[in-house]
């Protein structure tokens, strides 16, 4: 089980290149592809669901791409998870949409309930700006 999926992986990825480049100019599809080994169609693809999320604009024309639409201080990990993949959920359980009848007195519920806070708050206090202060991303995995 992948809690990360991998389609979420090159989306971060991919922004972390924009983050590299935050006040420069835009990067087109292309360029961000090659860079971060990501097909062009998926990196299009991921590129259109964090411009929908309101985390990447795009610029039309001869010289066009994206660019990150906000400061990378005010995007968290957790914000692009949720943007590609929806929110991180350890067990159908917890989904709140879902509760199930047997939580208030479930041992397994509660210390799923503790795992899914804990990653849910680690994720949220990594900001994509200091990703860059921990050295980005060189782990060449695919």
């Amino acid at each position: 089980m992948d809690v990360i999926r991998r389609n979420t992986d090159y989306a971060m990825r991919l922004v972390v290149s924009l983050v590299e480049n935050y006040g420069g100019e835009s990067i087109s599809v292309s360029e961000l592809s090659k860079q971060e080994d990501v097909s062009y169609d998926l990196a299009c693809k991921l590129l259109q669901k964090l411009k929908a999320a309101g985390f990447v604009k795009s610029c039309m024309g001869p010289k066009g791409g994206f660019l990150l639409a906000k400061e990378p201080g005010k995007i968290s990990m957790l914000d692009i998870v949720a943007a590609i993949q929806g929110p991180v959920i350890m067990n159908r359980c917890l989904n709140a949409g879902r509760i199930c009848p047997r939580q208030p007195r479930c041992a397994v519920s509660r210390e799923l309930m503790k795992m899914q806070k804990y990653i849910e708050n680690y994720l949220g206090d990594i900001k994509l700006d200091k990703l860059l202060e921990r050295g980005g991303c060189d782990c060449g995995g695919k």
